[in-house]
């Protein structure tokens, strides 16, 4: 770590003038002060500032002061906002598919304590055996949701307009395997 610092601090340039390498030649040493004694007479011939402007270029003070548009500063990105409508269709979609979730969790775990069957998803198999299954099975819906959620409030077209398909297809694999489970058990 020493060791980079101390890298980076010897590629920083130096406060002065950059060092030209062959400075130690007398030769080299008298061409440079030549240089250096043009360069400071062209710099001397140079003004410091700019020069203000005369009285016969400046503007009426009535048009030179004009309002800023009145207009509406509209932001950078505008995201479609939901209707109300889609607002009460994607709560209503949120219920189901944690329901649902829920369904499955719970005929999930009545089917793998009675020994009817096994856990076929690898990442909910460890919670299969224990009331953790009921929590663990909510992250899919919560995750549509948001989703959903995102798709209905995008500025692309066809992703507003197919903002239900996450929730509609978590709810329904959902209850397709709680179905499945149930049958399993009865």
């Amino acid at each position: 770590m020493l060791l980079s610092a101390a890298l980076l601090l010897l590629w920083l340039p130096t406060a002065g003038q950059p060092k030209s390498p062959a400075t130690d030649s007398p030769a080299v040493a008298n061409s440079s002060t030549s240089d250096s004694v043009k360069n400071s007479a062209a710099r001397t011939a140079l003004p410091d500032a700019p020069s203000a402007k005369s009285e016969a270029t400046v503007e009426s003070s009535s048009t030179a002061i004009q309002p800023f548009s009145s207009a509406a500063i509209k932001p950078i990105l505008e995201r479609p906002r939901p209707t109300p409508r889609q607002q009460k269709l994607w709560y209503t979609f949120m219920v189901v598919s944690h329901s649902a979730a829920a369904f499955d969790a719970y005929s999930t775990r009545r089917a793998v304590s009675g020994n009817y069957g096994t856990e076929g998803n690898p990442l909910l198999r460890p919670f299969s055996h224990s009331n953790a299954i009921y929590a663990a099975t909510q992250v899919s819906p919560a995750v549509m949701d948001y989703a959903s959620r995102r798709m209905m409030t995008s500025s692309h077209p066809t992703l507003r307009r197919l903002w239900w398909v996450p929730q509609v297809a978590g709810a329904g694999f959902s209850l397709s395997a709680g179905m499945h489970n149930y049958a399993l058990t009865q």
